[in-house]
């Protein structure tokens, strides 16, 4: 059970039955006096017994209680809703990535232990920032949760993989506590995908779809992104860099997307038109660090490992035209946070000399850890903090008169602490 995609006036809620028939749902303000709202939500098998609810009516800036019951069985879980967006609250969100690779799967003792330190927060939201599975990693390490040593290639292998992330103790306790804005990378199908060229997306999307709170528009029931708004203070753009993107292996120019045409023009109105203080877009992958091989790029940069461009490699057009949009627009005050290169930095970039922006890179949860390396020249760039070799997590607290940034350990230690105050638009 979790809730997620939440707004100041609704949420969707996530559940999975223990047979096909009818889940009865009650929820209200904690602490109200007035009785709390009835529903009724049907899981059948076909749909794997999952199912969403959307929780409309609700106050901004309140948190609600849920119970799920079927039969003898039932589930508690509470949320926050978002403020109303004249509302100057201060916000707390945590984010991370990565969750499961290189064997490093449910561990027999105790599950995975990073999601106590981040329950311990207290956020108002989680971001979890893709690689929420490794679907094509195999689980068989020693002395992890046994049920998942395959490569998934079909949507009940998919959804598998799903479910046995879910079951994990410590990541269900958050996930009852705290929303959830889900959005996947590239292990929910396999590594260094592209969405239009790979035949196994579409079940991989309908298994991503399947088992998180993500309520994509009714005309566009695969659209992944999304944008929310937490008050005056902030407002999230989650981007899809899956979907829609060309080939790796394709010379980078002005025909090569991650995005696609729809989702980049959504970007750039969005975040343009946004009056929130700060603006927040979510990237599965990073502006600046390389990964991929050096001739098929997978994040934006096209850089090679000493941080100096390349011909043709990454997507490197779209990412400039998208900065320099914001840019010229005067956009002030973004952030864009990340995942996927399995180590924690915090970098600052200033392309010209009168305008900066910030990347935020958390993880892995638990996942074969990287280290950090040379960052793309042509950002100008300046890493604040990088560290590798540990799980760790990100966390944001949104207030009047500054951002504060912590990345912290799975053991709950703060391993940096940096303070960004706002520049006047």
């Amino acid at each position: 059970m979790s809730t997620g995609d939440v707004t100041p006036t609704s949420a969707v809620l996530w559940a999975r039955g223990v047979q096909p028939g009818t889940l009865d749902v009650a929820y209200g303000a904690v602490g109200a006096a007035a009785p709390r709202v009835q529903r009724a939500l049907v899981v059948s098998a076909g749909g794997d017994l999952t199912g969403k609810l959307a929780l409309n009516g609700l106050m901004p800036g309140t948190r609600y209680a849920v119970r799920v019951s079927q039969g003898q069985a039932r589930a508690d879980a509470e949320f926050v809703t978002a403020p109303a967006a004249d509302t100057p609250a201060r916000v707390t969100f945590i984010w991370s990535g990565d969750l499961g690779g290189g064997g490093y799967c449910r561990p027999q003792d105790g599950g995975y232990r990073i999601f106590r330190p981040m329950l311990e927060r207290r956020a108002d939201f989680f971001l979890f920032v893709g690689d929420t599975i490794y679907a094509d990693v195999p689980c068989d390490r020693p002395g992890v949760v046994p049920g998942a040593d395959f490569r998934a290639r079909t949507l009940a292998e998919y959804r598998a993989r799903h479910r046995y992330q879910l079951e994990d103790a410590p990541l269900g306790a958050l996930l009852r506590t705290t929303s959830v804005y889900a959005i996947w990378d590239d292990h929910e199908v396999r590594n260094d995908f592209s969405g239009p060229h790979d035949a196994l997306m579409p079940v991989g999307r309908q298994a991503l779809l399947d088992y998180w709170p993500i309520a994509p528009p009714t005309d566009e029931p695969t659209r992944l992104y999304r944008r929310a708004r937490w008050g005056r203070l902030l407002e999230i753009f989650i981007l899809d860099t899956r979907q829609y993107r060309s080939r790796n292996t394709d010379a980078d120019g002005i025909g090569k997307t991650m995005l696609g045409t729809a989702q980049k023009r959504w970007l750039l109105d969005a975040v343009t038109s946004s009056t929130a203080l700060w603006k927040v877009v979510v990237t599965s992958v990073s502006l600046s660090i390389p990964t991929g091989r050096p001739d098929a790029r997978d994040s934006w940069t096209g850089v090679s490992i000493f941080g100096l461009p390349q011909d043709g490699a990454g997507f490197v057009v779209e990412r400039d035209a998208i900065l320099e949009h914001f840019r010229k627009r005067d956009v002030r005050n973004l952030v864009f946070v990340a995942a996927d290169v399995h180590h924690a930095e915090v970098i600052r970039h200033e392309p010209t000399p009168s305008w900066a922006f910030h990347e935020l890179v958390a993880g892995p949860l638990s996942a074969t850890t990287g280290r950090p390396r040379p960052l793309d020249s042509t950002l100008n760039p300046r890493s604040l903090f990088a560290r590798g070799g540990v799980f760790n997590f990100g966390e944001v607290v949104v207030e009047p008169a500054h951002v504060t940034v912590r990345l912290i350990d799975d053991t709950g230690a703060v391993m940096f602490t940096y303070v960004i105050k706002p520049e006047n638009p």
